[in-house]
């Protein structure tokens, strides 16, 4: 493992922290003529990526240079309105807790056009050996940089969506 960082800084962070540039892709649209359910997964995908490697440095170069990298272990996806093919959208990510390990995190999808919220993300990741395929503890600047973001989101409001049972919701008789 690595004591110097390979990417990423050291904050301060913005809460939540943005990113933007991103647009629905032709090959994501289904017969329904939105956004397919699987692209949302790919698209949150590519925004969590955005702030493993630009902001906390746990991303593709961190992977490259140590072996180790973060896995989801866990997400839970709420689809609140739909996306259409060429539509532009950015990404607010927060992270919400982190130990030594792993990450949790809640990113929320907006249209740019009209900055509704389209789609939510509630994820945990886990810092993983590629050797031996286990969990490993993140190099203490990780945590570091972890425990500043989580810092700086902490004043956030919370989202309703976060922490949500998935079921079937059923009104008393």
């Amino acid at each position: 493992m690595t004591d110097t960082p390979p990417s990423g800084h050291d904050g301060p962070y913005d809460a939540p922290v943005k990113m933007s540039g991103f647009e629905v892709r032709p090959e994501w649209i289904d017969y329904n003529g939105h956004m397919n359910v699987g692209y949302y997964g790919v698209a949150f995908d590519k925004g969590l990526d955005v702030v493993l490697d630009d902001h906390l440095g746990i991303g593709e170069a961190y992977v490259q240079t140590t072996a180790h990298g973060p896995y989801v272990i866990q997400s839970h996806m709420q689809f609140l309105r739909e996306l259409k093919e060429g539509e532009p959208f950015h990404f607010l990510f927060r992270l919400l807790d982190h130990d030594a390990k792993r990450g949790h995190y809640f990113i929320e999808m907006y249209s740019a056009r009209d900055d509704a919220l389209c789609a939510t993300q509630e994820a945990l990741f886990m810092n993983v050996s590629h050797e031996s395929g286990r969990s490993a503890a993140y190099p203490g600047w990780a945590q570091e940089r972890m425990g500043r973001m989580a810092e700086a989101h902490a004043g956030l409001p919370v989202a309703s969506q976060v922490g949500r049972p998935i079921g079937i919701r059923r009104k008393p008789a």
